[in-house]
This record gives C-alpha cells, structure tokens and sequence, in this order.
C-alpha cells in the first residue's frame, strides 16, 4: 500500500524538436513510487485523496497507472503544477501544493489507508509536496497502527513528518543527506557525520536507515552494519525522482520477502536508472535487476 494523501497534477512542456510537447500526469512522491513498484512486478494499491476540478482530471489518469487506486473524494482542490523544460533545464512556472486536508477528509483517507495497509506486506508512507498540507501526527497514528498489526512501514519523510513517523516506528526509513543537514540532523555530508545521524534515526525508532547522497555512495546502516552504497556511474537526465524509485525498490524487494542487502542493492539501481529518464518513477525490471549487480556494498569504518 502507497499512502500518497495529496497528489498533484503534472504538466511539463518540452520540446525536442521544432513542435513544443506538453506532457499531462498525475504525480507527487506517492505516485512516483507506487509507479516504480509496479514496474517492479509488485501489486501496489494506491491510496489518496483528490477534489475540484484538477482532482477529477487525477482521478482520470490514474485510471491509466498499473496499480491499484483507492480514491477518496475531497471537498478541497487538489494541488498541480506547471514546469518548462524546452531549454534542457526545469523552470518552474507556477505551482500549488494543494488546499490542506480537513477533518472530514482526512478522516476518510485515514480510514482507506488504514483497510489496504492491513491487506498489504508493506505500506510506504509518502509526503505531500507541501508541509503544511497534512499534518505530521497522521503518519505517527498511521505508521504506529500499522505496525501494531505487523504491517511493516517504509518511509522517505522530511521535517516534522519525519520526526512523527519515526515515533510510530518504521522498518525502513530513506532519507537525503540534504534533508539530515537542513534539519540539522547532520553538521555535513562526511561518512561520520551521516552516519552518526543514521545510528540517532534508528535510536528514534527506524529499524534499517538508507541515506542518499545524490552521485556520491550513500550510506546504509542494516541492524549494526554501516555500509557504503556504491551507485553505477550513469548520465544523469533528470535527478528528480531518484529518490522515490530508491525507496520504492526498497519496499518491492521487502514485500517480496527479500533481505536488506538486497533491498538496498535493487533501491539504489532504481535510483541510478531513473535519472537517465525524463519520467519519474519509470524503468525496466531487467535494466534495474542487471543494474542490482553492480551496486557494491562494502563495509563502512567512519574512524
């Protein structure tokens, strides 16, 4: 189960040629993992809540993903956004995180989220593209009544959110080195520093901690094993969405019943092909699992 409360419209405009494109889809970090954990070969039910007129046309193009959905009608307008990409680069145009959830429909999405996270292995806990549109104690309650049925959670939050999954306890928690040192979690990106942050995550209630750090090795700490994370060497397309298609491999793997060498392994080669594509959270299960290879895990001494 992908918890993806608010998600949002998408619309790009590109141009490879002399005619400009322009590119409709649904999206947000739920969506883009439950996208990569279908082009995994998992089943994936999708839970979130959309309304107005820019929900409708969500509700519509998710009927065309390969997962699951799980609609909830809201009475607030879903958020969008539109990015130009005609000269290489991504300029933002306007965009709108989405109105924040009331009471009646968080209620409701609560309540779907909670029915197919007990139906499912794995529920990944995923974040609205603004802080303020969800409040972080839904994903303490959801995350903690998850697990007190044996439903393991994943995770890749930021801020406030993260702090309250972490209460609710995770059994994988994702998370950027960018993310541990604007929070101050972490004073730098040195292996030291992240993964002293890392051992303080799983003190707070995250049983396995992966942290990403863009084109560098990340850093996992699997039980009481710090390991750097080597990532295949890649042209980078399009960074965005690295990270969604990490954690989504994480959660496959996990589901499938695979151990967490494993996991990180397949993660990190979502991750890597990702960013050689224009969309977020796509890939081939062949190219990841022949990308899974070759990503090296060694152990890790900080000094």
């Amino acid at each position: 189960m992908v918890f993806a409360p608010v998600p949002q419209l998408t619309i790009t405009i590109e141009q490879q040629g002399e005619t400009p494109e322009l590119h409709v889809h649904p999206g947000g970090q739920g969506i883009w993992q439950a996208r990569m954990c279908a082009a995994l070969g998992a089943p994936v039910t999708l839970c979130a809540a959309v309304g107005g007129e820019i929900g409708d046309v969500i509700a519509r193009l998710l009927e065309r993903e390969d997962v699951r959905v799980r609609i909830v009608a809201r009475d607030t307008g879903s958020g969008w956004y539109v990015h130009d990409r005609r000269d290489g680069s991504r300029s933002e145009v306007a965009e709108h995180p989405g109105v924040p959830l009331g009471r009646h429909d968080l209620d409701a999405l609560y309540t779907a989220a909670l029915a197919e996270g007990l139906r499912a292995r794995i529920a990944i806990l995923s974040g609205a593209a603004g802080p303020q549109v969800v409040h972080p104690d839904v994903y303490r309650r959801l995350a903690a009544d998850l697990n007190s049925h044996d439903v393991r959670v994943v995770a890749d939050l930021t801020g406030d959110h993260l702090s309250a999954v972490l209460q609710g306890r995770v059994a994988f928690l994702k998370v950027s080195h960018e993310e541990l040192i604007d929070s101050g979690r972490a004073p730098g990106d040195d292996d030291g520093a992240l993964l002293d942050a890392a051992h303080q995550l799983r003190a707070e209630g995250a049983e396995a901690v992966l942290i990403s750090r863009a084109d560098r090795p990340g850093i996992a700490l699997l039980g009481d094993d710090p390991l750097l994370v080597g990532l295949p060497a890649l042209q980078t397309v399009d960074h965005r969405g690295a990270g969604d298609s990490m954690t989504a491999g994480v959660a496959t793997v996990l589901a499938r019943g695979g151990d967490l060498p494993e996991a990180v392994r397949t993660g990190a080669a979502a991750g890597a092909l990702n960013v050689t594509r224009h969309g977020l959270g796509t890939g081939h299960r062949d190219a990841i699992a022949a990308l899974a290879d070759r990503v090296a895990l060694t152990p890790l001494n900080a000094g």
